[in-house]
C-alpha cells in the first residue's frame, strides 16, 4: 500500500504546481545557439551604432528586428500590382494602417505616436510608399517620364532607394525598368524603448493583423499576408493548442491497446489492469518531472510534446517485460517469491537501459549543449525517466503484487470476484461462461503447468508460427536481400542530409508564419537579406591604399550596394582637394550631409574630436546585398563563413551582421553536439560494460545494431523530407536508447545461451522477449498515429522521426537479428559455462 500510494502522492504534490506554468516567450532564446559569434557581433554593433533608426532610412532588418508590422500584397491572378487600380488599393491600405488606434486609459495611440521618426519628425515608412505616391501623381498629371527601375529607383528629390525587398515577382524591360510586379511588401517599424511603449506596440501589431484581414475581406481579388514580430512566437506555441485533441485521441488509443495486449481469454490470468497501470506509472513520472521543472523556474514550450512519447517507449517496454517475466514464474509459488523472480529476471536489464537513457540525455542536458530547446528537453526527459524507474520499482511493482494475490485466489482479473469452477458454470448462460473462463491448477498436469499462458494471442503467434517461419532456410535469403536494400536506400538518404535552420519548420501549419514565409520565398527571394558591413577601427579613409584594401575584400559577394560608388567618391575628394587630414574629414562629413546619392549613409560614420579640434573617423558602416538567394540556405551558410574568413584575413577590421545570422551561426555544430556527445557516451558505456557482462559479444552486437538503426533512420528521414534540426536530433538521441531497450534483451538471451543450436536460441530469445517487444511496439505505434494528423510542422517532424525509429528497430528485432544470428558468431558448440 505504501509503495502504491507514495508515487501518487508525490506526483500530485509536484504536478499541482504545473497548473501555473509559464510559457517561454523568446524563440531566439530557445532555438538560436547560446554561444554564438553572431551575438557577440550584435553587441559590438549595438555599442558602435545604437539602435536609433531616426537617423537613417531603412529598407530591411539591419541591426535588430524590434517591433514591426509587415504585409505582402499580391493578386490571385498574377496581376500587375503597379497598375492604377492596385496602386490606389495599396495606398488605401497604407492609410488604413496609419489610422490604427490602440486605446489606453486617457489616450489613443496611433502609428504616428509609436513609429520610428525621421529627421523631420515624420514617421519613417518604406520607400516603396513614396514610389507608389510618385507613380500615382505622375498618372494624375499625365507625366510619362517617371519610371520605376529595379532594384534601385531614383525619386524626384534625387534619392536612390532600394526596392529589392519591396517589389516581388518583377518583370523588367531594358535598363532595369520595371514592366510589372506581382507583389508589394510594406513594413511599419515601431518604437519599443520602454515597457509601456513595448506593450502598446504589441497591441498595435495585433490590431494591424486585424486591419489587414478586414481589408482583405472587402477586397477579395487581392491576397494579403500579414506578419509581425510576435507571429513566430505565437505560432510556435500554437502547436500545443492544436495538438490537444489529437493527444487525447492518442491517449485513448494507447490505453485501449495496452489493455488488449495484456488481456487473454483466461479471466484469472488476464492482466488488463496491469496494462492500464503501466500507463498510469508513465503519467505519474511525466507529471512529477513537469512539476519539478516548473518549480525550478523552467518554462513550457512546444518541444515538450515529445517527452510523453520518449516515456511511452521506455516505460511501457519495462512494464511489459516485467509482465512477461511474471508469465514464466510457477503458479504454485507464493506471490513474494514470484515477485522476487520477476525483479531478478527483468529489473537488471531495465536498470541498465535506464542508466543509458540518463547518460545520453544527461549529456544533452549539460551546458555543452548549445541549443537551449534541446538542453531543456533533455533535462525534462532525464527527470521523467529517473522517476519512471523509481515508480516502476514501487508503484508498478506493488500493482503486480496486488494482481498476483488476485490470481492466486482465483479471482476475476477485472471484477475481482471469485471464479467458480467449471462444473458450477454449466447451468449459466454462454456469455456468462465466456466471461468467467479460467483454467484451474488442479485441472492441469505437471507437464502443462509451464504452458498456462500459451493461450495469450501474442505468445501463441510467436511460439507456434513466427519463430519457425523467420528461421526457415528459404526465408533467410529474402531477409538478407531486404537488409541490403535497406542499407542502399539509407546510404542514398544519408548522402543528402541537410540542416534545417528555417524557423517555419517548428510552427503550426495553418498560421501567419507559414503563409507569409511561403509568399516571401515565392516573390522576394531574388536577393538575400541586407548585410551590415561594419568597420570598427579608425583608419585613414583618405588613403588610397586603404580604399583599395576595403574594396578588395568586398568584391565577389556584393551585388547591390553603393559601396564602390562611395569609395570612388572618397577618391574624388582626395584627388581634387589635396586637403590635410583635418580639413578632409570636415569635408567628408559635410559632403555626406549634402550629397543626395549618399543620403542613406549619413550618420553611418562616427566622428570623434581630438585636441586642436582635429576630427577622426572612428567607425563606419554600409549595407550590402549578397548574390545568394533566401531560398537556398546552403548559399547563406557559405556566405557567412566566407565573410567570417575575410574579416580575419583582411587588413581592415570589420564585421558583418544580419539578425538572421543569430540563428544560422554555428547551427550545424551546435545542433550536432548533443547527438555527437550522446553517441560517444553510449559507445563508452557499451565498451565499459563489456567487462561486466558475461560475454563481450553482447556489446559488439548491440553496438552494430545501434549503428545500423541510426544510419537507417537518418537516411530514411532525409528521404522523407525531414531536415536535421532541433527536433530530429532529439529524436535521434532517443533512437539510440530505444534500440538498446528492445534489442539488448534479445541479444543477451541469445549470446549467453549454451548447448543446442543458434536457431534454437534465436527462437528461445524471441519467445522470451518477443511478446514484450510486440506489446510495446503496438502501443507505441497507435499512440503515434494521431500525431501525424496534427496541423503542425513540429509534430510532423516528431511523428516521422519517431515512427522511423520504431519501425526500423522493430525490423531489426524481428527480422534482421533473428536471421543474421543464425549463421554468425557466437558458436553454440562446446561452449563452456562462464562464471
Amino acid at each position: 500500500v505504501f509503495f502504491a500510494s507514495a508515487p501518487v502522492l508525490i506526483a500530485i504534490l509536484l504536478g499541482a504546481s504545473f497548473s501555473r506554468y509559464q510559457v517561454e516567450e523568446s524563440v531566439e532564446h530557445l532555438l538560436a545557439p547560446q554561444h554564438s559569434l553572431a551575438k557577440i557581433e550584435r553587441n559590438l554593433v549595438n555599442s558602435l551604432f545604437p539602435v536609433n533608426r531616426s537617423k537613417h532610412r531603412l529598407y530591411s532588418d539591419l541591426q535588430t528586428p524590434g517591433r514591426y508590422g509587415r504585409v505582402i500584397v499580391t493578386s490571385f491572378q498574377k496581376a500587375n500590382m503597379l497598375d492604377q487600380h492596385h496602386t490606389d488599393l495599396i495606398l488605401k491600405l497604407h492609410a488604413a494602417v496609419t489610422r490604427i488606434q490602440v486605446p489606453r486609459p486617457g489616450f489613443n495611440y496611433t502609428f504616428a505616436h509609436i513609429c520610428i521618426l525621421n529627421n523631420d519628425k515624420t514617421c519613417i515608412v518604406d520607400d516603396i510608399v513614396h514610389v507608389l505616391e510618385e507613380l500615382k501623381n505622375a498618372r494624375a498629371t499625365n507625366r510619362t517620364n517617371f519610371a520605376i527601375t529595379y532594384p534601385i529607383t531614383h525619386l524626384k528629390d534625387g534619392r536612390a532607394v532600394y526596392n529589392g525587398h519591396q517589389l516581388g515577382g518583377v518583370t523588367v524591360h531594358s535598363k532595369d525598368r520595371v514592366k510589372s510586379a506581382e507583389a508589394v511588401q510594406l513594413t511599419y517599424y515601431l518604437q519599443s524603448i520602454n515597457s509601456l511603449n513595448d506593450m502598446v506596440a504589441e497591441r498595435w501589431e495585433s490590431s494591424f493583423c486585424d486591419t489587414v484581414r478586414l481589408f482583405q475581406k472587402s477586397n477579395s481579388k487581392v491576397k494579403m499576408y500579414p506578419y509581425t514580430s510576435s507571429s513566430l512566437r505565437e505560432d510556435f506555441q500554437k502547436t500545443s493548442r492544436v495538438s490537444e485533441r489529437y493527444l487525447v485521441t492518442s491517449l485513448i488509443l494507447v490505453v485501449t491497446m495496452a489493455i488488449l495486449c495484456c488481456s487473454m481469454q483466461d479471466c484469472v490470468r488476464s492482466k488488463p489492469w496491469l496494462g492500464l497501470l503501466g500507463l498510469v506509472t508513465i503519467t505519474l513520472a511525466t507529471l512529477t518531472a513537469a512539476g519539478i521543472i516548473n518549480l525550478t523556474g523552467g518554462k513550457y514550450n512546444s518541444t515538450f510534446l515529445g517527452v510523453p512519447f520518449v516515456m511511452l517507449g521506455h516505460g511501457l517496454y519495462g512494464t511489459f517485460e516485467m509482465l512477461s517475466s511474471w508469465r514464466k514464474t510457477r503458479e504454485d509459488q507464493h506471490v513474494k517469491e514470484r515477485t522476487a523472480a520477476v525483479y531478478a529476471d527483468s529489473m537488471l536489464s531495465f536498470s541498465l537501459t535506464t542508466a543509458m537513457y540518463l547518460v545520453t540525455f544527461g549529456i544533452g542536458a549539460s551546458p555543452f549543449t548549445n541549443i537551449e530547446a534541446a538542453r531543456i528537453f533533455c533535462c525534462n526527459s532525464c527527470i521523467a525517466i529517473f522517476f519512471n524507474y523509481l515508480y516502476v520499482l514501487s508503484f508498478y511493482g506493488s500493482s503486480l503484487v496486488f494482481t498476483g494475490y488476485i490470481e492466486n485466489n482465483y479471482q476475476h482479473s477485472i471484477f475481482c470476484r471469485k471464479v467458480p469452477k467449471p462444473e458450477a458454470l454449466q447451468e449459466k448462460p454462454a456469455w456468462y461462461r465466456f466471461l468467467l473462463t479460467a483454467r484451474f491448477s488442479e485441472d492441469t498436469t505437471d507437464g502443462e503447468e509451464a504452458n498456462t499462458y500459451e493461450s495469450h494471442l501474442l505468445v501463441c503467434f510467436l511460439k507456434r508460427y513466427y519463430c519457425d517461419w523467420i528461421t526457415n532456410t528459404y526465408v533467410k535469403p529474402f531477409v538478407v536481400l531486404f537488409y541490403l536494400i535497406y542499407i542502399s536506400f539509407a546510404l542514398m538518404g544519408y548522402l543528402q542530409v541537410s540542416e534545417g535552420s528555417d524557423l517555419s519548420n517548428i510552427v503550426a501549419t495553418a498560421t501567419q508564419t507559414i503563409e507569409y514565409t511561403t509568399a516571401q520565398q515565392k516573390y522576394f527571394s531574388n536577393y538575400s537579406p541586407v548585410i551590415g558591413f561594419y568597420i570598427y577601427e579608425s583608419i585613414e579613409y583618405w588613403n588610397t591604399s586603404v580604399q583599395e584594401d576595403v574594396l578588395e575584400y568586398t568584391k565577389g559577394f556584393v551585388r547591390i550596394s553603393w559601396f564602390e560608388s562611395y569609395l570612388n567618391y572618397l577618391r574624388k575628394l582626395n584627388v581634387s582637394t589635396g586637403l590635410p587630414k583635418k580639413n578632409f574629414t570636415d569635408m567628408l562629413r559635410n559632403s555626406f550631409l549634402k550629397a543626395p546619392q549618399f543620403s542613406h549613409f549619413q550618420e553611418d560614420i562616427i566622428f570623434s574630436k581630438k585636441y586642436n579640434d582635429e576630427v577622426d573617423v572612428v567607425a563606419s558602416r554600409m549595407f550590402l546585398v549578397a548574390k545568394t538567394m533566401e531560398t537556398n540556405r546552403e548559399e547563406l551558410y557559405d556566405l557567412l563563413e566566407t565573410l567570417r574568413r575575410l574579416s580575419v584575413t583582411s587588413k581592415v577590421k570589420f564585421i558583418v551582421f544580419n539578425p538572421s545570422f543569430v540563428y544560422m551561426d554555428r547551427y550545424a555544430s551546435s545542433l550536432g553536439a548533443p547527438l555527437h556527445n550522446s553517441c560517444i557516451s553510449a559507445l563508452f558505456l557499451l565498451f565499459f560494460s563489456a567487462f561486466l557482462v558475461a560475454d563481450s559479444l553482447i556489446n559488439v552486437w548491440l553496438t552494430l545494431t545501434v549503428v545500423s538503426v541510426e544510419f537507417g533512420v537518418i537516411g530514411f528521414m532525409t528521404l522523407w523530407k525531414v531536415e536535421l534540426d532541433c527536433i530530429s536530433v532529439l529524436c535521434l538521441i532517443y533512437g539510440i536508447n530505444y534500440t538498446i531497450d528492445n534489442c539488448a534483451p534479445l541479444l543477451s538471451t541469445f549470446v549467453l545461451g549454451k548447448d543446442f543450436t543458434r536457431t534454437k536460441w534465436v527462437k528461445n530469445a524471441l519467445e522470451v522477449h518477443g511478446v514484450a517487444i510486440l506489446q510495446s511496439y503496438l502501443c507505441y505505434i497507435v499512440g503515434l498515429i494521431p500525431l501525424a494528423a496534427v496541423p503542425s510542422n513540429l509534430t510532423c517532424t516528431l511523428f516521422r522521426c519517431l515512427f522511423l525509429i520504431a519501425f526500423v528497430t522493430f525490423f531489426h528485432c524481428f527480422a534482421i537479428l533473428p536471421v543474421i544470428l543464425t549463421f554468425l558468431p557466437p558458436s553454440k558448440k562446446k561452449r563452456k559455462e562462464k562464471k
